[in-house]
């Protein structure tokens, strides 16, 4: 893991919050993006070296309208840059983690992602992401 990348923040809307982060940051949003694979619509911030990801469900059913009904808006998990995404997942199995998927899949911002079950990492939920080079 080399670094913190982003930290995902689930928001009911990026109407509301992107301008309410614009503040609170005092940084434009300088990219958005949906990724119709995952149900989200995504809105990027970058403060310093990391970046902030606010998340808005595209769908009743999506994944961020389940965590927002069952837990409200607010940090949804932290992402750490990996240098090879498939060693580190093969690393994590190794060491007793649970994958939410066998495989990298495409995420936002240009990465392939792989997220890690909460119930192994008390309760956070861990994305790790890697620049995609196909792009």
């Amino acid at each position: 893991m080399l670094k913190v990348e982003h930290i995902g923040i689930a928001v009911r809307e990026l109407s509301q919050s992107v301008p309410l982060f614009e503040k609170l940051l005092n940084t434009p949003c300088y990219k958005t993006e949906a990724v119709e694979s995952e149900q989200v619509a995504t809105a990027f911030f970058r403060t310093g070296d990391t970046k902030i990801e606010l998340l808005e469900s595209s769908s009743p059913e999506g994944v961020i309208a389940r965590f927002i009904e069952k837990k409200g808006e607010g940090i949804h998990h932290i992402a750490f840059e990996v240098a090879d995404i498939e060693a580190e997942m093969k690393r994590l199995v190794n060491e007793g983690f649970v994958l939410l998927s066998e495989k990298p899949k495409p995420g936002a911002d240009n990465k392939l992602v792989c997220f890690l079950h909460p119930k192994n990492t008390n309760g956070v939920l861990i994305e790790l992401c890697m620049e995609r080079k196909d792009q």
